[in-house]
């Protein structure tokens, strides 16, 4: 045996190999958790402005005045947030029956872009017909209905 033992270690390319695949770990894993907090972000905003959206859908449905609906309106919300909506009331072919085409912009200062929700739902609301008319819709319907029977 000689006097001179090597000793075994890593190399300085092996340490400075293993150092960089660390270093590229860490930034793929730093990035995934970045866009895992985007998506939890991204889900709780939607979820309150779709929130906002049935508080003011609810509000355009319990107004009786129609014009009032026509017209549309401006909502604050919580947050210093504010719902700007507008709808088009259509009549429908049976007496108190409307299709409601409902349009809600959520504005936040949080964010750049507003919030844009667009629906169009069937509405019974009797206090928005007009009288005349919702007698001619009844009567043909009671029309209809008897020649359904006759056959």
């Amino acid at each position: 045996m000689s006097g001179t033992r090597r000793q075994r270690a890593f190399t300085l390319i092996e340490v400075l190999v293993s150092l960089g695949m660390f270093a590229v770990a860490a930034i793929v894993l730093g990035a995934t958790y970045v866009n895992v907090l985007t998506s939890y972000d991204s889900v709780a905003r939607r979820q309150a402005n779709e929130a906002d959206v049935r508080f003011v859908r609810s509000t355009v449905m319990g107004e009786p005045d129609r014009a009032v609906v026509e017209d549309g309106g401006e909502l604050n919300l919580p947050g210093g947030r504010t719902a700007r909506w507008e709808a088009k009331v259509d009549e429908a072919a049976v007496a108190d029956l409307f299709t409601v085409r409902f349009r809600c912009e959520i504005r936040d200062p949080a964010a750049r872009d507003p919030w844009v929700r667009e629906e169009t739902f069937p509405l019974l609301r009797p206090t928005w017909s007009d009288a005349a008319t919702r007698d001619k819709l009844r009567q043909a319907s009671r029309e209809r209905s008897e020649r359904s029977r006759a056959r």
